[in-house]
C-alpha cells in the first residue's frame, strides 16, 4: 500500500523592528511570492530530517529586554509527545514566554485550516485547539 503525505503551505519570514515589511501586520499578499513555502516542511523532536508541516505559526511580540518588535512565521508540525504544553501548534498563546533564551511579551499562533493561513493579524485557532479546549470544559 502506498502511503502519501500531504504539507501545509505557509508563510516563512522573519522582520525585527520593520527591517523586513513584507513579513510584518498589516501583512499584505502582493509581494510575498518569496516568503511563501509550498510545502512548508519542519523538523520533529527527537527525530533527524525534515517533513511535512501540519500548521502555520506566527510569533508577533516585543522583546522585554530591549523593546525591540519581532514577526516570525512559519510552519511547525506535531512531534506527537502526550502533552499540549511541549506542542506549540496545539495552543495558542498571548502574554510572555521565551524565543531564542528572551523573554517576549506577545502572541504565538497557529493554524492548520488552510494554506497560507498564517498571514492575518487576527488570532487564528486550529480546529484541535478548539475541540482540545471543549473538551477541557465539559471535564469540570
Amino acid at each position: 500500500m502506498y502511503w502519501q503525505g500531504y504539507a501545509i503551505d505557509c508563510f516563512k519570514c522573519v522582520s525585527l523592528n520593520g527591517n523586513y515589511p513584507a513579513c510584518d501586520d498589516p501583512f499584505h499578499n502582493n509581494f510575498t511570492n518569496g516568503i511563501l513555502e509550498a510545502p512548508c516542511m519542519g523538523g520533529r523532536k527527537g527525530r533527524n530530517g525534515l517533513f511535512p508541516a501540519t500548521a502555520c505559526i506566527k510569533l508577533a511580540g516585543v522583546y522585554d529586554d530591549t523593546g525591540d518588535r519581532i514577526t516570525v512565521r512559519g510552519c511547525a508540525l506535531d512531534s506527537g509527545t502526550l502533552t499540549t504544553d511541549t506542542e506549540i501548534i496545539r495552543m495558542s498563546h498571548c502574554g510572555g514566554f521565551y524565543f531564542d533564551d528572551r523573554y517576549v511579551h506577545g502572541c504565538l499562533q497557529s493554524c492548520d485550516d488552510a494554506d497560507a493561513c498564517n498571514m492575518t493579524p487576527t488570532l487564528q485557532t486550529s480546529l484541535g485547539l478548539l475541540t482540545l479546549c471543549c473538551i477541557t470544559l465539559m471535564a469540570r
